[in-house]
């Protein structure tokens, strides 16, 4: 419910029709201008009559300036120019500019709420619930969950995959799968921090999809800084711990070495993967957030092991291995 005025109206007749009929208005902030056949003109605000002259024009008061939705734009779209036009109501046209109703802040805020929510929970890896928890039934919880459980299990199996092709260099030092743990979550962890922030820009548009080559380049450098930093952290307990124990044995300054720098390669992966990862699930016309943390974890731990792996036979061949 909305209060239309025509142009030809003076301010006296507009205040006199919101008197009588703005009891039924859902929102009254805005007053919507229209012709004879209803076709929105432009929009005014009501203050701009409390202080006008009461023999003034309302065609003297429009500035032929307006936004409104139109009945086909998509609810998120909507939430957007909200947003970008900071406004607390807005008026709602059909295709021929048919002005059919308005939609206010509070509706657009159970938008916002519900967006958010499905986004947290694909983020959490697992589909949106139609219904809040305490209503959901447990089946309908078990197969909003299962689906994307058992497609990051079979990602997982990868890892043990990798890890076999690797059974003779873990056995020959067996010192090597004390830090598989360490590595592969660091990735995780530095994938899943990229994703978060590239997933929050995408869906508050501070960033778009032709933006992903700076995106790259700021997380290739982000990756080594943080890479470098949780690098040496690692090489400096394996140096420390050498002065109070033996279980890193004679070579265990080629071991700091091998943490150190899969540290480096891990956590650049990480980085590089969970930043890049929303760009081409948006580009496939999917939604960024199904990109997960567990998600961009399962990814991350294969090659992460892999990278981790590789520079253990590189540096630790001929000593160790």
């Amino acid at each position: 419910d909305y209060i239309a005025i025509r142009p030809d109206w003076t301010v006296r007749e507009v205040l006199d029709f919101v008197r009588e009929n703005g009891r039924d208005s859902e929102s009254l902030d805005v007053l919507y201008i229209v012709d004879a056949k209803g076709l929105l003109i432009d929009d005014v605000r009501l203050r701009e009559f409390l202080i006008s002259p009461l023999d003034k024009k309302v065609s003297e008061l429009m500035n032929d300036s307006y936004t409104a939705l139109e009945v086909t734009d998509l609810k998120e779209s909507a939430v957007q120019v909200f947003r970008d036009y900071d406004r607390v109501v807005l008026p709602v046209v059909n295709s021929q500019k048919f002005l059919v109703g308005i939609v206010t802040i509070d509706d657009v805020l159970d938008v916002v709420e519900q967006q958010d929510t499905e986004d947290i929970q694909k983020f959490g890896g697992m589909a949106a619930l139609d219904f809040p928890y305490a209503s959901t039934k447990i089946w309908d919880l078990v197969k909003k969950r299962a689906g994307w459980l058992i497609v990051l299990f079979v990602g997982e199996m990868f890892t043990a995959t990798a890890m076999g092709y690797f059974e003779d260099e873990i056995a020959k030092a067996v010192i090597l799968a004390l830090f598989v743990p360490l590595i592969i979550s660091s990735g995780g962890n530095s994938g899943s921090q990229a994703a978060t922030l590239i997933i929050r820009s995408l869906a508050l548009g501070e960033i778009q999809i032709k933006d992903w080559g700076m995106v790259l380049r700021r997380e290739f450098y982000s990756g080594i800084m943080l890479g470098v930093i949780l690098g040496t952290i690692g090489f400096i307990r394996i140096f420390a711990w050498s002065f109070f124990s033996d279980v890193y044995g004679p070579h265990w300054f080629l071991i700091a070495l091998t943490i150190g720098f899969s540290l480096i390669g891990v956590v650049l992966w990480g980085t590089v993967t969970g930043s890049m990862l929303p760009f081409f699930l948006k580009k496939c016309n999917f939604d960024p957030a199904t990109s997960s943390a567990p998600f961009v974890a399962t990814l991350v731990d294969v090659i992460g092991l892999v990278i981790y792996l590789s520079f253990a036979v590189m540096l630790l061949r001929g000593t160790l291995l």
